[in-house]
């Protein structure tokens, strides 16, 4: 209560997901969480670092300056969402291939969908880790659009907000 006997305002409930690894099933399962979470109303921060910063990598060429290991890195990493396999099970592509088709089958949002209503969504916030952009060469420009560049102060703080409900990792 308030010093006026009114209710004090509701602190908006928080999540925060760290998204650190490239596969396919875990980045979906980030954004299954992330987007459900949304629709409750629930501020989420999503913070992509090391190999999760793929996900959030644009799926065409962006011609940028780098050096030799930001150009190896970036030649050996799959560019986007579309290119992710699975953690388990992939089978030199086949696995992936079949969840891909069961997924459709059983009208479950792809990844790419799930991602394009994350950039859409007011409530769920996208972070790029600037340390492992500058270790693996990425540039802001090879992020999708809606994408911010934060470092561990910016998980950190939406981490531990008021409001926080609690962290998921998916790594």
């Amino acid at each position: 209560m308030s010093d006026n006997n009114t209710p004090a305002e509701p602190v908006p409930e928080e999540l925060s997901i760290i998204v650190m690894s490239q596969n396919m099933d875990k980045a979906l399962g980030s954004f299954i969480i992330a987007t459900g979470a949304s629709l409750m109303d629930v501020k989420v921060t999503m913070f992509f670092a090391f190999w999760g910063m793929n996900v959030v990598r644009r799926e065409e060429h962006v011609s940028v300056k780098k050096d030799f290991m930001g150009k190896m890195f970036g030649w050996m990493m799959p560019r986007g969402a579309g290119k992710l396999k699975l953690s388990n099970m992939n089978m030199m592509g086949m696995g992936t291939s079949m969840m891909k088709g069961i997924m459709k089958k059983k009208n479950v949002m792809s990844l790419t969908q799930l991602i394009e209503i994350a950039q859409a969504d007011e409530n769920i916030n996208m972070v790029a880790c600037e340390m492992s952009m500058d270790m693996m060469g990425i540039k802001k420009e090879e992020l999708i659009d809606g994408v911010e560049l934060g470092g561990v102060a910016t998980f950190i703080a939406a981490a531990t907000s008021e409001g926080s409900k609690g962290t998921i990792s998916f790594t």
